[in-house]
């Protein structure tokens, strides 16, 4: 793998891809990716490794610059190390597991690259303990932190961090990127209008088949709605049961990691595979999945009832996209689906 080949891994952060091409010749210590998962940060983060690596004395005879950036890219490079939050917070206990990380020696390189995965869920002690680690790591050592955003209890460490922003991909490129993955031009768009600027959620539901069945429920919702306890009722129950429905790719996905990791254990132990990681980190994705389900719902729910204002219908309409933004941001708290979607409903004008 090449140079050009390694950063085409990345796909629609130009201005990211520039940054890192040209900061890879003469890197600092750390950096801060700010993006949400999907829209390239963490290829960008595997690239920039690969292009440290490759710049490593190599005794192999050749080649050894191509296979420094393979590595990297696929995430299976001695020298790339990434650590993840075991649960929903990164937590003081797990700070020292980087601290230790990063005062290690490269095993192949000339340097090596420690990634931390959801750095903006880190208690603020937890930070605080990595700053003297993130500000004078050893010469071999470079750090890449990935984050949604950046809090006020983080803002020390990202002010010690060269900040690279990863913002949400625009539809166009996810279009593309789909219809190169052998989408239909016509299910396409609909796809990247749900994913959110996120890749990795448009591939999700380009293998999902129940995804245009759960859009045009929650499109149907005013119209059902008539004011009843009952019609609610119903309702909300029909769109969790498509909620647990949409979790079947990833879950197939899932399955097939655990036989891999099943037959990599049988042949080479148990020790060191990884799976309480692989284990924790798909119980993440299925809680991401649902609130991305519900954040989906309810931004096509608000866009039904903008139309209707639009049409000529209710200014009722607008308060009613005001309840649903409020909805929406109740997720953050990790709610009661079905009581949070009950009460929204009730709230809600129909449309006749």
């Amino acid at each position: 793998m090449n140079g050009d080949e390694l950063w085409e891994t990345v796909v629609g952060q130009p201005a990211a891809v520039a940054l890192l091409r040209a900061a890879a010749d003469s890197p600092v210590h750390a950096y801060m990716f700010v993006g949400s998962p999907g829209t390239g940060r963490m290829e960008a983060a595997r690239a920039f490794a690969g292009s440290l690596f490759a710049q490593s004395p190599d005794d192999s005879g050749g080649g050894g610059d191509d296979r420094h950036r393979r590595l990297a890219s696929e995430g299976r490079h001695p020298d790339l190390v990434l650590i993840q939050p075991e649960g929903r917070a990164l937590l003081v206990a797990e700070t020292a597991a980087i601290i230790r990380e990063g005062s290690r020696s490269p095993v192949e390189a000339s340097r090596k690259v420690v990634v931390v995965d959801r750095f903006e869920t880190a208690e603020p002690e937890a930070a605080a303990g990595l700053l003297k680690t993130i500000e004078e790591p050893p010469a071999s050592t470079v750090f890449i932190l990935l984050a949604e955003e950046v809090s006020e209890a983080h803002v020390t460490v990202a002010s010690r961090c060269v900040r690279v922003d990863f913002p949400p991909l625009t539809d166009d490129v996810v279009i593309m990127a789909l219809i190169a993955d052998s989408v239909s031009e016509e299910l396409a768009p609909a796809i990247a209008g749900a994913a959110g600027g996120r890749l990795d959620r448009a591939r999700l539901l380009a293998v999902d088949p129940a995804f245009m069945g759960r859009r045009d429920a929650w499109h149907s919702v005013p119209d059902r709605l008539d004011g009843t306890g009952a019609a609610v009722a119903v309702l909300v129950a029909e769109l969790e049961e498509m909620i647990n429905g949409s979790q079947a790719p990833l879950s197939d996905r899932h399955k097939t990691e655990l036989e891999d990791l099943d037959e990599r254990e049988k042949n080479l132990g148990v020790r060191g595979s990884g799976r309480r990681d692989l284990v924790e980190r798909q119980r993440r994705e299925v809680r991401r999945l649902r609130d991305d389900e519900l954040r989906f719902g309810l931004a096509t729910l608000s866009r039904r009832y903008l139309d209707w204002v639009t049409d000529g219908g209710s200014d009722v309409g607008l308060g009613a996209t005001v309840r649903i933004t409020e909805a929406t941001g109740e997720l953050r708290r990790n709610p009661n689906e079905a009581l949070m979607l009950q009460a929204l409903f009730l709230d809600l004008p129909s449309i006749r």
